[in-house]
């Protein structure tokens, strides 16, 4: 089945704060939260992955960590599939078609990407996609950050 990865535009805003209440049941006020983050870019630059009946079926939203500078450091805020889209690799590909346009337009700001980072609970099964999709590595463990013990990982081969 044919996925695509496109940034996300404003017609996007509803259909992915629907996947980000239901994946992030603990987090509040999906709409806005979606609609602040798309308005924050460049510093914040989000994508959606749309199914062959161009539905939304998952969203990446990445943010500049250092200022915008000559090396710039992006960290993989926050992914999410729907759950019916799950296991079928669309997390590995709305995470490398995302940062490939994030590089290109990195490259077309005369700056280079330099690391990425991923914060995400100590428990999270998804520290194997990070790993699989960006060759990123545990670096630190920050206790009871959240709701739970936070792992920062890093990758820098990109």
């Amino acid at each position: 089945m044919p996925v695509i990865i496109l940034p996300m535009h404003h017609d996007d805003i509803d259909a992915v704060a629907n996947i980000h209440c239901q994946q992030f049941p603990g987090q509040h006020y999906s709409t806005q939260w979606v609609s602040c983050n798309l308005a924050a870019f460049p510093r914040i630059m989000m994508f959606v992955a749309r199914d062959e009946k161009d539905d939304v079926i998952g969203y990446v939203q990445w943010s500049h960590k250092n200022g915008f500078r000559k090396a710039t450091i992006i960290e993989l805020e926050q992914i999410a599939v729907i759950k019916t889209w799950q296991g079928a690799g669309i997390g590995t590909k709305l995470i490398k078609g995302s940062l490939d346009s994030i590089k290109d337009f990195l490259d077309d700001s005369g700056s280079m990407l330099k690391a990425v980072m991923v914060s995400t609970r100590a428990d999270n099964a998804a520290q194997g996609l990070y790993k699989k999709a960006l060759g990123a590595q545990v670096i630190a463990v920050i206790k009871d950050l959240y709701s739970h013990d936070e792992v920062l990982m890093l990758a820098r081969e990109l």
